[in-house]
């Protein structure tokens, strides 16, 4: 429920308290105070001659109410802090109920306006009990610390889960779990010592527990003990059972530890669908064999059986079929094979989405599509055209010639060389094709007579073909650009010389 003040936008921005979704006022059961209720009769008037109801509901920490009587008809609305009686001193709470729906909730939890738990509220906090009672609430945290503290250094078995201070800071309530009887005394009294206050000890459950810390449920909601249920009901795996779902204790229990109370909820539901249902230990006795039950399907009124013993293969039966063949074993019938019953039964086609206004299907987006652009791109990288290939190997090879001293030959040998044309390299270039992979062989240089143009040529053969040395690599003739002049053999001076 909203308080009456909050009403959304266009944008879903709350028009009232203005606080962005989450209202802060005080009245609002998704606010920062728990179990709130929403006072639906404040804009009615009162019959005439009939007085206010003069009993109010305060709310204390995490969510703990209790009835208080305004005797001295203070002028006290939803929202206000008081001061009312505590024990002893005084507490400082916020009024959350007034009105006539204070009678619904002192009737449902069964207590009357002449109870001895209906205190009296003394008057309206003033600025100084609310700081008081600010910095009893700033050290409740630094005393359950501590308290835990002494808990391990005296040993006992039980675990401290919050700690309160009373609004005027002469008193703090101490909330434990324990498992068994836990004896102390002693522990009071180190507590009463070290905090130079009065100590009451409180045992809680693990629901109340985890009532008062609050968080977030499997269903992504806020847990329902700490919004709107305020009795705990006792949850049992027989819940569990009947509404067919698997006993896990990881599914089935909540923060608390316990089973999920919302377990609860759906149970009677179950109960009225199971009535018309035939027990589940019934076995039914056909002409192939007795058939016993595997499971069913509440809602849509299927069950499964199977052979004793064929056990690997499941027929569906409806409803009415299995009351049929038990009809029939009640007289004595063995009824047909449960192949022939599971033939009868109809199953009913799911309505897949239709595209009945031109849009897309609805899992479009589930497969991961790859692009046919990555997919040219390989297989061009993989696959080169051969014309291509065979060109890239031509040319590279004589880009990277050094350039050499030609043997003096005779002029009748250079008129053949001059006239032979292209048909050389395309004689070349269909070898080439043929084999694109392999890499162009280095041309052998020619080795010239007694010749001048030649002997530098005949000095730089000598030093290649000088024998190998173990452990080092022969150095091989690099053909970059710029190590031509360091290629130049060491003794080219001398040579000329």
């Amino acid at each position: 429920m909203a308080c009456g003040s909050c009403g959304t936008t266009e944008n879903g921005v709350p028009k009232g308290c203005k606080s962005n979704g989450n209202c802060g006022s005080g009245t609002c059961g998704s606010g920062s105070n728990k179990l709130a209720v929403f006072d639906w009769l404040s804009n009615m008037t009162l019959p005439t001659g009939q007085e206010r109801f003069n009993i109010f509901e305060v709310r204390f920490k995490n969510g703990r109410k209790h009835f208080y009587k305004n005797v001295d008809n203070l002028p006290i609305t939803m929202g206000d802090i008081v001061a009312v009686e505590g024990n002893p001193g005084h507490d400082i709470g916020t009024v959350s109920l007034a009105g006539e729906l204070v009678k619904v909730q002192m009737k449902k939890r069964k207590i009357t306006a002449d109870h001895e738990d209906v205190k009296k509220i003394y008057r309206k906090a003033s600025q100084r009990d609310i700081d008081i009672w600010q910095q009893a609430r700033g050290k409740e945290e630094e005393t359950q610390r501590r308290g835990r503290e002494i808990l391990g250094r005296l040993g006992l078995q039980m675990k401290l889960s919050d700690v309160e201070y009373q609004g005027d800071g002469n008193k703090a309530t101490f909330y434990y779990t324990a498992d068994a009887r836990v004896d102390f005394r002693q522990l009071i009294r180190d507590l009463a010592s070290a905090f130079s206050i009065r100590v009451e000890m409180k045992q809680v459950g693990a629901r109340q527990e985890a009532a008062r810390l609050g968080g977030v449920g499997s269903c992504g909601r806020e847990l329902c003990c700490s919004t709107w249920l305020t009795d705990f009901r006792k949850v049992t795996t027989s819940a569990a059972r009947y509404q067919q779902l698997s006993l896990n204790p990881l599914k089935l229990a909540g923060q608390c530890g316990k089973l999920k109370c919302c377990l609860n909820f759906e149970l009677d539901t179950y109960l009225d669908a199971l009535k018309a249902f035939p027990k589940q230990d019934v076995v039914l006795k056909t002409e192939k064999g007795d058939a016993v039950f595997v499971k069913m399907d509440i809602f849509k009124g299927h069950l499964w059986y199977t052979y004793k013993e064929e056990r690997f293969k499941w027929f569906r039966l409806t409803l009415d079929q299995v009351l049929e063949i038990i009809d029939l074993n009640k007289n004595n019938e063995k009824s047909a094979t449960l192949e022939e019953y599971e033939s009868d039964v109809e199953i009913p086609v799911k309505v897949d989405f239709e595209d009945a206004v031109g849009q897309d299907s609805l899992t479009r987006f589930d497969a991961p599509k790859t692009s046919k652009r990555r997919r040219n791109n390989r297989n061009k990288k993989k696959k080169k055209p051969v014309a291509d290939a065979a060109s890239t190997t031509q040319q590279k090879p004589n880009a990277r010639k050094k350039p050499q001293a030609k043997p003096a030959a005779k002029k009748g040998n250079r008129q053949p060389q001059k006239n032979k044309p292209q048909q050389q390299g395309q004689a070349q270039g269909q070898q080439k094709q043929n084999k694109p992979k392999q890499k162009p062989k280095p041309r052998q240089k020619p080795v010239a007579k007694n010749t001048d143009a030649t002997k530098p040529i005949a000095k730089a053969n000598a030093n290649t073909n000088k024998p190998k040395v173990e452990g080092k690599r022969p150095n091989k003739p690099r053909r970059n650009n710029r190590n031509r002049k360091n290629n130049t053999p060491k003794n080219g001076n001398d040579s000329e010389k």
